[in-house]
């Protein structure tokens, strides 16, 4: 097939620092084309030159369906069948579907253009037959209905390449799997789709080629066929990474939590188990099986309906988050953006965020010095990549961000940790650093519950794996006495 879209040469850079360097990159007409890479590989800025947003260094060329394009701004890039769904999908909460869908394609008298506007988005829908609520406002839309939404505007925008930017982050496996038979769809009818994720499983699952990217350098573009997850992870870090089973804990300390017919009505039901310390205790379930609601219960934000909670035997009677922490439970949640974080405050102003009180003296004040050595502490004991404490944690990439939620909570002392999908949104290089903290902190004795909808992160960090759905749980994994395979079928059953 012919080239849609050609690029040769492409650099670009940011005051002294080299985002891109010398960058050829194509997609073919009716392609699903990946491009793979760590954070601060050079993807973004990628999607924002063919989108017109920022503008490539001179020397290099962009051809779109075999014209060259010497300024691609954004109205020329959509002019030209470029439609970029993001992350955070754009879509107006306000509006409609009808009206999201043709946003900016009609203009008028109010009467004909709302019957122009529900024409257009009917007909859109229709090109992938989804079923969407013309009425609907979009705040009132579940998030892969809104990712439909955007896709039937990109549609209707007479769209010949699709820009995927990670779709699939906050997405059940359910919804997965129709995003992915979608962009299927969208290349038989001959639209291009360029796809971004994090997900390698995804990524090989749909792709015809693979664009791999590393520090701002095309490393090369490969036939989907044949590749693997851990070639790929190499390809994009330069390094390789153990897929070995976790090593069996030696000899576990005292239960740290246990938990007896936990039940909450309309999330989960009768949850019994226990977690010692020195022991990463996998919870897997998709997303809408209660795992999540239950890592709140034990965090005191949720509570339950019927059960106990015992925390090294004594009972959990306040279920409030103080008496949580209190009692030595630390949680780090699936949404550090919103729920982890504080994102226009600092790195060192984050770190210290639930220890305040504790390092407060008279007056509430905390000396310069202590909330130094606390700041540089955990720092330096996480890894944390940052110029200056003092810099607002949204400048961190995910990985180094999801570090600053680890260190937050590790300084509070806690004995049972609670981790919920702790790599969501973040690289491959990012989350071998991650479970090498995890194991360490198992190692020096801390209880860890580590919950994900990834069947390669429990089955190659945990010890053993409950398998929840619908509420409830439905048998347990050793992963050394089983496969991944079999882990699969059991969480699909």
């Amino acid at each position: 097939m012919p080239d849609f879209l050609r690029l040769r040469a492409i650099s670009k850079r940011f005051g002294g620092v080299a985002a891109l360097k010398d960058v050829d990159f194509d997609v073919a007409v009716g392609e699903i084309h990946c491009l793979a890479g760590e954070n601060g590989s050079g993807k973004s800025t990628l999607i924002k030159i063919v989108s017109g947003v920022q503008p490539a260094e001179a020397g290099g060329s962009i051809r779109v369906a075999g014209e060259t394009v010497p300024h691609l701004t954004p109205a020329e890039s959509i002019r030209r069948g470029i439609q970029v769904i993001y992350q955070d999908l754009s879509v107006f909460t306000n509006l409609t579907v009808a009206e999201n869908i043709a946003v900016g394609l009609h203009r008028g008298v109010h009467l004909v253009r709302t019957r122009a506007i529900r024409e257009t988005a009917a007909a859109a829908i229709a090109r992938i037959g989804v079923s969407l609520d013309l009425d609907a406002f979009a705040a009132d839309l579940p998030i892969a209905q809104r990712q439909l939404v955007a896709i039937c505007r990109a549609l209707a925008a007479d769209a010949r390449l699709v820009i995927m930017d990670e779709p699939t982050a906050s997405l059940t496996r359910h919804e997965v799997d129709a995003l992915l038979a979608l962009a299927l769809e969208l290349k038989r009818r001959g639209i291009a789709v360029m796809f971004v994720s994090h997900r390698l499983d995804e990524v090989l699952e749909i792709a015809d080629r693979v664009t791999v990217l590393r520090n701002g350098e095309k490393v090369g573009t490969f036939e989907a066929a044949g590749m693997t997850g851990e070639r790929l992870g190499e390809l994009m870090t330069g390094k390789l990474f153990d897929y070995s089973l976790r090593a069996p804990p030696g000899t576990l300390g005292e239960t740290v939590l246990s938990v007896r017919n936990l039940s909450r009505a309309g999330d989960y039901r009768e949850i019994t188990l226990d977690v010692r310390a020195g022991e990463i205790l996998g919870i897997i379930g998709r997303l809408g099986s209660g795992r999540t609601e239950l890592a709140l219960s034990l965090f005191g934000m949720n509570p339950p309906d019927g059960g106990e909670i015992l925390i090294r035997g004594e009972p959990l009677t306040r279920h409030q988050t103080s008496e949580a922490i209190r009692r030595g439970i630390a949680y780090v949640s699936e949404d550090r953006l919103s729920l982890g974080l504080v994102m226009p405050q600092s790195v060192a102003a984050n770190i210290i965020l639930a220890v305040i009180e504790r390092l407060g003296r008279r007056l509430g004040l905390i000396p310069t010095p202590l909330r130094a050595s606390t700041v540089v502490h955990w720092i330096e004991a996480l890894g944390i990549k940052v110029a200056n404490p003092d810099n607002a944690v949204s400048t961190l990439s995910g990985g180094n961000q999801q570090r600053v939620v680890l260190s937050k909570w590790l300084a509070t002392a806690p004995s049972l940790l609670i981790l919920d999908s702790p790599t969501v949104g973040v690289d491959i290089g990012a989350k071998d650093g991650i479970y090498a903290i995890v194991r360490k902190l198992a190692a020096d004795g801390l209880a860890v519950i580590m919950i994900s909808d990834e069947i390669g992160e429990v089955f190659y960090h945990t010890d053993r794996v409950l398998i929840m759905r619908d509420g409830h749980v439905h048998g347990e994994i050793v992963p050394g006495d089983s496969t991944p395979e079999a882990l699969k079928q059991a969480l699909d059953a």
